[in-house]
């Protein structure tokens, strides 16, 4: 647990998603590496959150449903690069610029899975525990 004299910051929903940081109390780091790509350690998870104490694997199994979750994340960042890839190059039946874009598409999401992965639990997590703005939990500490 972190000290109670430094003041802690109230953050809102999208930037503590991002950031993988406690829904709880919204402060706390969900990770022991703050890297995502550090291979060997970027899915490694805190028991309890740092700085409020919520648990952070609720019950055994809580984390198969992120596939899901990863699934629509990775669907959604491809839909978002084939929006761009149409506004910016565009396609055409007399070239094989679908392919480009297939192919960068799928290189991208390859160097961004660790990313998604880590998102995803946060996501996860996020739908379970719910805010606290009152900060009770200052007091269980």
């Amino acid at each position: 647990m972190k000290n109670d004299t430094k003041k802690l910051r109230k953050h809102g929903y999208l930037w503590t998603v991002l950031n993988h940081k406690c829904p709880h109390c919204r402060n706390g780091n969900l990770f022991y590496d703050k890297g995502s790509f550090h291979l060997k350690t970027f899915m490694k998870m805190y028991d309890a959150c740092t700085v409020c104490g919520q648990k952070t694997d609720i019950e055994p199994g809580f984390y198969i449903g992120t596939a899901y979750v990863s699934y629509a994340l990775t669907v959604a960042f491809s839909v978002a690069t084939f929006i761009a890839w149409w506004v910016l190059i565009g396609f055409s039946v007399d070239d094989n610029r679908v392919f480009w874009w297939l192919g960068i598409n799928a290189l991208l999401m390859i160097i961004f899975q660790s990313y998604f992965m880590r998102l995803s639990r946060a996501v996860w997590l996020s739908f379970f525990v719910k805010y606290d703005a009152g900060e009770h939990w200052k007091n269980n500490q």
